[in-house]
Parts: C-alpha cells; structure tokens; sequence
C-alpha cells in the first residue's frame, strides 16, 4: 500500500480543458489535457526502459473524451488522438501536481531541442 492520498474529486473541464483534482490531503492540482496527454505513463509514449520515451508533438488541442476508473487506484483517460492506454495512478497524479512546472520546462526544453514548436 501506498501514502499517497487519494482523490476526493476528479472533474474534466471540456471547454477550458482543464482536468482538476482534488486530493484527501487539501491538494488541489489543474493539468491542461495536453500536459496529461504529452506525459502519459504509458509505454507508448515513456518506452519500456530508461531513455526509451518518445517526444510527444502536435498534442496543444488534444481532447480528454472520457475517463475511466482503474480499480480503486488509477483512472484511465481516452483521448480524441486515439490514445488511451495510459492508467494515471493517485501516486503519478499527485507526482505529476507537485512537480507540474518542473516536468512541464522540462518537455518544452525537448521540443525546443528537437526544434518544434508549439502551436
């Protein structure tokens, strides 16, 4: 078992495309679609090894269709590019809120190297 808290509240926001989350703990995190969809923990876009991701481009319209829960643990959001195989757990949501900025310089540091630019 885990400390990471658990959610109190999921809601998707589909004109803002906003997915907000609150957690037991008070925390409360926005993730853009984008941001969840260009930092899916899936292995289609991290790899199955150290160094293995694949750079996500062209995903600035991205739209979440629906969510759906995994287990008591995770949710799984279907995204209108065709990708949903991604399972969020509470522990790499929460992560994902602590270190958003962090993680988000760190992707657009990617695109600037690999010389795309955002829409």
């Amino acid at each position: 078992m885990t400390d990471t808290p658990r959610p109190t509240e999921i809601s998707l926001h589909k004109k803002s495309r906003i997915l907000k989350i609150t957690f037991e703990d008070g925390e409360r995190f926005e993730f853009s679609y984008e941001f969840l969809r260009v930092h899916s923990p899936s292995a289609e876009v991290q790899g199955h090894g150290p160094g293995q991701g694949v750079l996500q481009l062209g995903k600035e319209n991205v739209v979440i269709n629906t969510i759906d829960p995994v287990g008591n643990y995770a949710i799984q959001p279907s995204f209108d590019d065709g990708h949903d195989t991604g399972i969020y757990s509470w522990e790499t949501l929460y992560d994902m809120g602590k270190n958003k900025d962090k993680y988000w310089q760190e992707y657009l540091q990617k695109l600037e190297a690999a010389g795309h630019k955002r829409q």
